[in-house]
């Protein structure tokens, strides 16, 4: 259970991209990149597709098989809980434990004390390489994080040891997520969250930490560069910390989620990367969905008909799309273009205005994020779409491996 320095989460709405989201890990590996590529799919995306985990394993392992591929490769169960863990249990090996619910729960008084008198030590000025000054730290506040984060802790222990007594130890990768919660943490916080994850006997191999800024679905950060590439690096060097302090892995690594097109940060992230000498665990999700429209908009035939019947559906659907995704995306309705005139549309001006181009003035990230989250809209038309997807693969998936290839790998992890 070898995950590697760097590893990328690849998202696939519909299972059909397997293959060609695989051939752009095997185009870095040609320039000299080692990349883990990790086949990820939630319980909400199975739900709304119909799928189930087995599905997703069977697409990786054909993809494996059909490209030759001879390294290390994962599936994980993302985003999973107690309630739901046991459907992803013999098809996953790579499990993202979410426990952003339970951080803030109230901890029990006597076990956050205790936790803050293991850790008492470290009150005062700490100095951590890779952070410039001292992280200030004090027995209050090694409390209110305890009663904070500790209950999330618990969770991710709970979680972890139902999962190994029906793998087996070793047998599976670990990630702990609290991506999805209001507030970044601090440095501070993610020392003893760190700390807690390892008294639970957790070897986490990567965590997943809420960082400033937003990271809405699809599109690019929002937020203060300069502020994320501080935390980040603040970030990296906590870990590094505490690997050596606490006992976890020595692979254990950072995971940034909803990590598709976040360009303005990806030079940041591979300037602290080199600087640190650290991995990552970048994962994305709904981006090849997109290339799938963006792909089928510029096949000609049925193609260009069937994306603007799936834009039609979102837009008249909106409010139950967006619901589920309200944190994540920012939609300016008024940007919309109305379905009628986009019923006009030809496949190029379609595919223009998906398209993350930052430089092409057709490009409309309102368009991106409705379109985003209206996969639903192309589930329901059932064997309509899947056959559309298959009809037209040879320029989607060159779509798709291009997009992960130049926009992504080569961004962040370097490569000719």
């Amino acid at each position: 259970m070898i995950l590697g320095k760097y590893s990328f989460g690849i998202g696939d709405r519909f299972g059909r991209q397997g293959a060609a989201q695989l051939a752009a890990v095997i185009k870095a590996k040609g320039e000299g990149l080692d990349i883990t590529p990790v086949w990820n799919k939630s319980k909400r995306e199975h739900t709304i597709i119909g799928t189930r985990p087995a599905d997703v394993r069977r697409e990786a392992d054909e993809a494996v098989k059909a490209c030759g591929w001879d390294g290390a490769y994962f599936v994980d169960a993302d985003h999973i809980g107690l309630s739901n863990v046991d459907e992803f249990i013999e098809a996953s090996d790579f499990f993202t434990l979410d426990v952003a619910d339970f951080i803030g729960r109230p901890a029990d008084r006597a076990d956050v004390e205790a936790f803050a008198g293991r850790y008492g030590k470290y009150a005062g000025s700490l100095a951590v390489d890779g952070i410039d000054g001292e992280l200030e730290i004090t027995q209050e506040r090694i409390m209110a994080i305890g009663g904070k984060f500790l209950s999330g802790a618990k969770e991710a222990g709970r979680i972890y040891r139902h999962i190994e007594r029906a793998k087996g130890a070793g047998n599976f990768v670990t990630e702990v997520s609290m991506d999805e919660t209001d507030e970044a943490q601090t440095p501070v916080e993610m020392l003893f969250i760190l700390a807690a994850i390892a008294e639970e006997g957790i070897p986490a191999r990567t965590v997943a930490p809420k960082f400033t800024g937003r990271f809405n679905k699809g599109v690019d950060y929002v937020g203060e560069v300069s502020r994320f590439s501080r935390e980040f690096e603040e970030d990296l060097a906590v870990v590094a910390f505490a690997v050596k302090e606490f006992g976890l892995p020595e692979d254990l690594k950072l995971s940034v989620h909803s990590g598709s097109d976040k360009f303005s940060i990806y030079g940041p992230i591979g300037q602290a990367l080199r600087k640190f000498d650290a991995g990552l665990h970048l994962k994305t999700a709904g981006t090849t969905w997109l290339e799938e429209l963006i792909g089928l908009a510029m096949a000609g035939g049925d193609g260009p008909a069937i994306a603007r019947q799936v834009y039609s559906g979102a837009f008249s659907r909106m409010e139950e799309l967006c619901g589920p995704y309200a944190t994540v995306i920012n939609i300016d309705r008024g940007k919309l273009p109305a379905p009628g005139a986009v019923e006009k549309w030809d496949g190029e001006r379609f595919a223009a205005a998906l398209r993350h181009d930052r430089s092409c003035k057709d490009y409309n990230p309102s368009f991106r994020q409705l379109l985003h989250v209206g996969y639903k809209v192309a589930a329901e038309m059932g064997g309509a779409y899947i056959e559309a997807l298959d009809r037209h693969a040879g320029i989607i998936g060159e779509n798709v491996t291009a997009n992960i290839y130049d926009r992504h790998i080569r961004p962040v992890f370097g490569g000719r």
